[in-house]
């Protein structure tokens, strides 16, 4: 039987044999000293290409976005996020347990403005309302189907929230998509935040890790929190060796991910799918569709078929699913995808 065509993230993808190699050699020390050199080539690398004074590898993105929470909030604080931000909906309420805070969704599809913000804020001066003093942005939005946020709306959000008194961050797990989809630079995408991370395990391909970058004082704060949350490692340049390889190899590539996705998703509007699906939605690697309420087959009936026919997605709701392109499929494989899923809607 044919390897299943695996759309169910871009975190799935296994280190190719280029990157096993760059891991094999990578010169290690350990990093809970600050001795691993590959580690630390790594965060200089990315400090500069976000444009901040420091960066901090972590074994995780949501491990980086509770460290970013307990490093610019207090406990009893509130945030604001978009709607059906990672942070609320995909960490286990971590941003409760572990920084205690409370999450604010505001906006709709992946979006909010600056006014939505300002509206957001609770106000200094009421002693019942809990103080606002973070706002967060996901670029590219997940659950949106990973939409850009447009760095002008960015822009104006960040600069109300520094008249408010608001700290930012930017939950950049799959910054370089967005990236790649608009023609921005990544250290002008993190321009604006106290705080951004980034995933190295999606888009890029590596097994593991991520980083936050911001101020030398915000990520010495952040090392504290890394450490009490468990997230100091060893001789960690072995995976910081993977990221390496993944930025001088696989960063170019990206767009090719963006175009399988758009082909996919034309494919299955093609083929006479009966589906909700904007294709303006799709302007990354992912691709969120519905299926109307008069279908009899719901999305976890529909992608539990769909893997007895070798093709793997995730039902993200009721009616609702997600596939992601990435460097283990290929354009003719998406395609092929799209049309086992028009299949099994058509009977």
């Amino acid at each position: 039987m044919a390897d299943p065509i695996d759309l169910r993230s871009d975190t799935l993808t296994r280190p190719t044999d280029a990157m096993r190699a760059a891991m094999a050699a990578a010169p290690v020390g350990d990093d809970q000293y600050g001795e691993d050199p590959t580690t630390n080539r790594l965060q200089a690398r990315m400090a500069e290409m976000l444009g901040k004074e420091a960066a901090l590898w972590l074994p995780t993105g949501t491990m980086a976005n509770q460290v970013a929470l307990r490093t610019l909030t207090r406990p009893g604080d509130e945030v604001v996020a978009c709607r059906e931000s990672h942070a609320a909906w995909h960490e286990v309420g971590g941003a409760a347990a572990n920084a205690g805070v409370q999450m604010h969704e505001i906006g709709h599809a992946g979006l909010f403005t600056a006014d939505d913000l300002r509206a957001a804020a609770k106000p200094r001066n009421f002693a019942i309302f809990p103080s606002t003093t973070l706002v967060e942005i996901e670029n590219t939005h997940n659950r949106a189907g990973g939409i850009v946020v447009p760095q002008a709306d960015v822009l104006r959000i960040c600069a109300v929230a520094r008249e408010l008194g608001i700290a930012t961050f930017l939950d950049g797990a799959r910054l370089w998509n967005a990236s790649a989809a608009s023609g921005v630079a990544l250290h002008e995408l993190a321009a604006p935040f106290d705080l951004t991370s980034v995933a190295f395990s999606k888009g890029l391909g590596a097994p593991g890790g991520s980083l936050l970058a911001g101020s030398k004082a915000l990520i010495d704060s952040a090392r504290r929190h890394r450490q009490r949350l468990g997230g100091a490692m060893r001789q960690n340049g072995i995976f910081s060796a993977a990221a390496l390889h993944a930025l001088d190899h696989h960063l170019q590539r990206l767009p090719e991910d963006h175009a399988n996705a758009r082909a996919f998703a034309e494919r299955l509007l093609q083929a006479g799918a009966p589906v909700q699906l904007d294709l303006a939605s799709v302007q990354t690697n992912i691709v969120v569709f519905h299926l109307p309420v008069a279908l009899p087959s719901d999305a976890p009936t529909l992608s539990a078929r769909a893997r007895e026919r070798g093709v793997l997605l995730n039902a993200m709701g009721p009616r609702t699913l997600r596939a992601v392109t990435h460097l283990d499929v290929s354009r003719g494989q998406c395609e092929s995808a799209a049309d086992v899923l028009a299949g099994l809607l058509a009977h």
